[in-house]
């Protein structure tokens, strides 16, 4: 009783992880331009869209068939790893934490030279 239990959470947490991954992955690829694909000299956004599309209509659809639910995430973990970090280079979101580029002693107004 108790195991199965433990097996039913274990198999709902996977679920929702798999799937959250998917659609973040996914919304992430569809809102990127198409030349950025192209500049970033990646697969076009067309490619990540159907692999993307296909990762997450396997886990809505068949969340049994743990071996496609993987290999769907390292789809979705190899664009969010290789693929975004490339894209936000070429679209000049390099920088991290909500930040607009710039250098890391960029003020709101400019550089800060620390009063000199």
């Amino acid at each position: 009783m108790l195991m199965d239990r433990f097996d039913n959470t274990l198999n709902l947490l996977m679920f929702l992880v798999f799937t959250g991954f998917a659609v973040a992955s996914f919304v992430i690829a569809a809102m990127v331009r198409e030349d950025a694909y192209r500049a970033a000299d990646k697969q076009t956004k067309k490619f990540w869209l159907i692999l993307l599309g296909v990762n997450l209509a396997l886990n809505l659809l068949l969340p049994g068939l743990l071996f496609l639910l993987i290999a769907g995430l390292i789809a979705a973990i190899v664009f969010m790893v290789d693929v975004r970090p490339a894209l936000k280079q070429v679209m000049g979101g390099g920088g991290g934490g909500g930040r607009r580029g710039g250098s890391s002693s960029d003020g709101p107004y400019g550089p800060y030279n620390g009063g000199r």
